[in-house]
């Protein structure tokens, strides 16, 4: 096996400092070892969980995004689940009272490395927690599955934060979850006991498929290692009214609306001449979420090069080009998303309205990737001083 992550190790090992610990966990269905054994069958053999905790999509992960998850009772060890995705923003963050009387709160889930992905800000919110509450907090850690060599899109302007952005860092921000945690450690100087178990064997150039672990999907729409790869630039759909391919069984890969003709819209892409993908135009009927049961014209992205693709790019792109082929009848979506109601999705999923005024005014889009260069090149150098690998 090339890689052991965390949970591999304590497996493998113990932690000495856990045993006969009082635990809580936040886990979902992807925190497993090589072996395919779950970290609550791992550590309950070490530790007694004492507390569980499911981020969005829920402990079991059979929850849709942005669909609030009730508290309930685990059946293996009879303790409380408790959600970290509730009605309010509020329920993002464990209770003092669901800390009580713990001694330390682990944090296992598989990241796809885009900062749209909300377990990652579980994890920060969660920490913040335990450090308020003055118990140890332990990141079992896990590959990002796009590798950490490289990093694309721009910078959070300040009142632009939000559940897609809990802080700002690039779009596709190049780190595992436990460099995130030693950052924000560091740059928000929590007086947590931060103890982060690092991975044996992970390297920054690997993606997914290279480190020998088996995938399971963290959410329901990341069945496979390929969404992971265009998510960093296809969620950007989301902040639209047409549909980013929920309810197929490619999302993110396809895309496309009831106002689009496929073949149009696969022309104006590949007039923009992206590294490393093809658009190739088709049809979609989503079995729910946007256009439930209705034809869209569409394209699917075909990734050919992950070494030369540009997600964030090609998502802009997207965006633009949708906006073209549909002229008046495209919109972008306006209602709440992700707690937050008084701001347009796309600002919050892109930072500012930048990319919103620059695509609606039709720029070239050269000229829209050049507003997060900058921002680009500076946090890749500030980036290094986070880094555990390589």
């Amino acid at each position: 096996m090339a890689v052991r992550t965390g949970l591999d190790k304590v497996a493998a090992g113990g932690l000495a400092w856990l045993a006969g610990k009082r635990i809580g966990l936040i886990a979902n269905p992807s925190a497993i070892t090589a072996g395919y054994v779950h970290a609550i069958d791992v550590l309950r053999g070490q530790s007694t969980i004492a507390a569980l905790f499911g981020p969005e999509h829920g402990l079991r992960g059979d929850a849709q995004d942005m669909i609030s998850v009730a508290g309930e009772r685990d059946p293996k060890t009879g303790g409380a689940v408790h959600s970290l995705y509730g009605h309010t923003y509020e329920t993002l963050t464990p209770t003092a009272a669901a800390l009580q009387g713990l001694d330390a709160l682990v944090f296992d889930i598989q990241d796809v490395g885009s900062r749209y992905y909300t377990f990652v800000w579980t994890m920060v919110l969660a920490m913040r927690a335990a450090a308020a509450a003055r118990i140890p907090f332990v990141v079992l850690d896990r590959p990002n599955p796009l590798g950490g060599a490289r990093v694309e899109g721009g910078a959070i302007a300040p009142g632009y934060e939000s559940f897609v952005g809990l802080v700002s860092c690039a779009n596709r921000h190049g780190l595992t979850a436990g460099e995130i945690a030693r950052w924000r450690a560091a740059a928000e100087q929590l007086d947590v006991d931060l103890r982060i178990v690092a991975m044996d064997g992970w390297r920054r150039a690997m993606y997914f498929e290279d480190t020998g672990l088996p995938w399971v999907m963290p959410s329901p729409n990341m069945p496979m290692v390929d969404t992971a790869v265009v998510y960093p630039g296809m969620c950007l759909v989301e902040g639209t009214e047409a549909s980013e391919g929920r309810g197929t069984t490619r999302p993110f890969e396809l895309f496309g609306a009831p106002f689009c003709d496929g073949e149009d819209l696969a022309r104006e892409l590949t007039s923009y001449r992206l590294p490393g993908c093809v658009f190739r135009a088709t049809g979609i009927r989503p079995a729910f979420q946007k256009h439930a049961g209705v034809v869209c014209g569409a394209v699917q992205l075909h990734v050919t090069d992950r070494r030369t693709f540009l997600p964030y790019l090609t998502g802009v792109a997207a965006l633009r080009a949708l906006r073209c082929v549909g002229g008046d009848r495209f919109a972008w979506r306006v209602r709440a998303y992700e707690f937050v109601d008084t701001i347009p999705a796309i600002d919050l999923l892109c930072g500012s309205p930048m990319v919103r005024t620059l695509v609606d005014a039709r720029a070239p889009l050269q000229d829209i990737a050049a507003t997060w260069a900058g921002e680009e090149v500076a946090y890749a150098e500030a980036r290094r001083a986070w880094l555990l690998y390589d």
